[in-house]
């Protein structure tokens, strides 16, 4: 055999009986079969073997499989992100001529793409009340096929009662999909509770260090799983092993960040409750956020993000100084991590309610509580 064939010979020739405590990284693309009769193309790679690395190297398979195991879900596939999440459950389960519910309060981007690419297929999307409950039977029609829940809602932070609309949602044979990201797919037993697909931005707590984006989307049962598959398979949604070993990582220290980030949250938030220049907190676990009593029956524990207002005395340039002050806490838009994050929404739009460029949401990280009270409280003093 020439010396440059000898380069390019794929078989290892170290031993493979190495055991390590981390997932190893398999980059790659190509798949090599033992004969010809063996070849496919199949994205059940879990079921029927490796086929091409589109689908997911060992690396993704077990972060899946890991993700599946803490939801309790049927199968759970990776994608590259929290809007690619979206976007397969909702071509999974819609086509031209659809309807759809999305709360008003979900994730800005999901309501963008119902507005924007969705509706240009003939999708139609529509928003309903967060709190309606099982009164959301009310707004189902012959064509509808999915109804999404996010809870808490993306800033605002409501409560669904996701039981409720599950019963009236399966009642008429429609599908239910939560963005559980909150949650991180622990706090709240999305299948218990009767959720067909489950999704999270991995990007946010399994990740949890601001350097990764991947998202999971998870079937609570086989129809589910073989209903979102085909879908997952034609729009290619490749991940990086790379990105899928530091999920894998995450996952790890999740357990511990959870808590901390829990008990961090709750004292800020109480600081922030009796501050004069404080209008309303919306944390999950204050009695002050809408659908605190359903969050004290569904969930287990509350996690980092959590919004609030100010009165309305304070002026919206006085917001905007206030954030700025801030040292410790940095102006960004994304939460989970282990820094501390705060950001105003000056256009933020739900019924019935004008926020006045008054509201900011938080994200607490690691550091400890009594510096970023300390923060609040220095940003504070110019109101």
């Amino acid at each position: 055999m020439d010396w440059r064939t000898k380069l390019l010979k794929p078989a290892p020739l170290a031993r493979q009986d190495y055991q390590s405590l981390a997932t190893p990284v398999f980059r790659g693309s190509t798949v090599v079969f033992d004969s010809q009769s063996v070849v496919t193309d199949d994205w059940r790679q879990a079921e029927n073997g490796y086929s091409y690395g589109l689908y997911g190297t060992p690396t993704a398979l077990e972060l899946a499989a890991r993700i599946a195991q803490i939801e309790n879900a049927f199968q759970t596939l990776i994608v590259p992100g929290g809007q690619a999440a979206i976007a397969l459950i909702y071509f999974a389960y819609c086509q031209a001529g659809s309807h759809a519910l999305v709360p008003h309060s979900a994730y800005g981007p999901n309501k963008a793409m119902a507005e924007g690419l969705l509706r240009g297929l003939n999708i139609e999307v529509e928003a309903y009340d967060p709190l309606i409950g099982a009164g959301v039977a009310d707004l189902f029609r012959e064509n509808t096929t999915l109804i999404w829940c996010e809870s808490p809602g993306s800033v605002t932070m409501e409560i669904q009662d996701v039981p409720a609309i599950v019963d009236a949602a399966h009642a008429h044979g429609v599908a239910v999909a939560l963005d559980n990201t909150y949650s991180a797919g622990v706090m709240f037993d999305a299948f218990a509770h009767g959720v067909d697909v489950s999704m999270q931005a991995l990007t946010k707590y399994v990740g949890g260090h601001s350097d990764l984006l991947l998202g999971s989307v998870s079937a609570g049962n086989e129809g589910a799983f073989e209903k979102l598959g085909p879908v997952y398979q034609q729009l290619g949604l490749a991940v990086s092993p790379d990105d899928c070993s530091l999920a894998l990582r995450g996952l790890q220290t999740l357990a511990v960040r959870l808590d901390v980030l829990e008990r961090t949250g709750l004292e800020v938030a109480g600081w922030l409750a009796d501050h004069p220049a404080v209008e309303d907190v919306y944390h999950p676990a204050l009695p002050s956020c809408p659908g605190h009593s359903v969050w004290k029956r569904d969930f287990t524990g509350s996690a980092s993000v959590f919004s609030f207002t100010f009165k309305d005395q304070v002026a919206p340039q006085q917001v905007v100084d206030f954030v700025n002050a801030l040292a410790v806490f940095k102006i960004g838009l994304s939460w989970g991590g282990v820094h501390s994050l705060a950001v105003i929404y000056p256009d933020l739009e739900r019924p019935g309610r004008d926020f006045g460029g008054r509201i900011v949401r938080l994200n607490v990280g690691l550091e400890p509580p009594q510096d970023l009270i300390a923060d609040l409280s220095q940003a504070m003093n110019g109101l």
